[in-house]
């Protein structure tokens, strides 16, 4: 089965963010066999994987009609692979070029389109539900909002954070591509300043500690 064809997708210049993930592959600085790409244990664990596809999976059944479902920042397309039955369209995006080629190449279904964009300034595909799992954790505060902009066009959009444990202050910035705010003990909240991310409804999805490492990582449901 082939991808479906779809028009092309306006992009703009990159910010620096695409040259530091791109360099998190390049270098394995999230590990994995050296002759393939690899998202990190967050996406590969069973004990953090199963409970988040089981969550998400509910909630995408849970529709008479399937959605059609944007996976902004598909990574390696592990998790993803496991979602594409349950989307009337899936489309899956990244901001690593080499990336896109390989998951185009390795994963293939009559519902499945992948694009290469940088979602904090690209124009973003059109779509119902949104997921966004350890994402904007990895990029700075200006670009988060950018994202939260564009979100707005989607009726729901799943995000996973990871986050400390017990109380800590919020939203503190960092530099794209430089690890992620639990160095600075601090994670986003996404309804909290300077994002005031405006929603209907948030319901917590699934909240898992990993066995190893330090914080908690929380899937909350955000409708718009």
């Amino acid at each position: 089965m082939m991808h479906n064809e779809e028009k092309p997708i306006r992009t703009k210049k990159p910010w620096p963010t695409k040259a530091a993930m791109e360099q998190v592959y390049e270098m394995k600085l999230w590990g994995g066999d050296q002759a393939d790409f690899y998202s990190g244990t967050g996406s590969h664990e069973p004990e953090l994987v199963v409970p988040y596809l089981k969550a998400v999976t509910a909630f995408l059944t849970s529709f008479e009609r399937p959605l059609v479902v944007c996976d902004l920042g598909c990574g390696d397309f592990n998790i993803g692979k496991e979602l594409v039955p349950y989307a009337k369209k899936y489309v899956a995006v990244d901001i690593v070029s080499a990336l896109i080629a390989r998951n185009k190449a390795k994963f293939k279904a009559e519902n499945l389109v992948f694009h290469c964009l940088d979602i904090a300034v690209d124009d973003l595909p059109s779509g119902q539900c949104a997921l966004l799992r350890q994402v904007l954790q990895h990029v700075s505060n200006s670009e988060v909002q950018s994202i939260l902009s564009k979100l707005k066009a989607f009726q729901y959009a799943i995000i996973t954070e990871h986050l400390p444990e017990g109380d800590f202050e919020p939203n503190k910035d960092l530099i794209s591509g430089q690890g992620t705010r639990l160095k600075k003990r601090s994670g986003l909240c996404l309804t909290k300043a300077p994002f005031h991310f405006r929603i209907m409804e948030e319901i917590e999805l699934v909240r898992v500690v990993p066995l190893a490492g330090t914080g908690v990582i929380v899937t909350t449901l955000y409708r718009m």
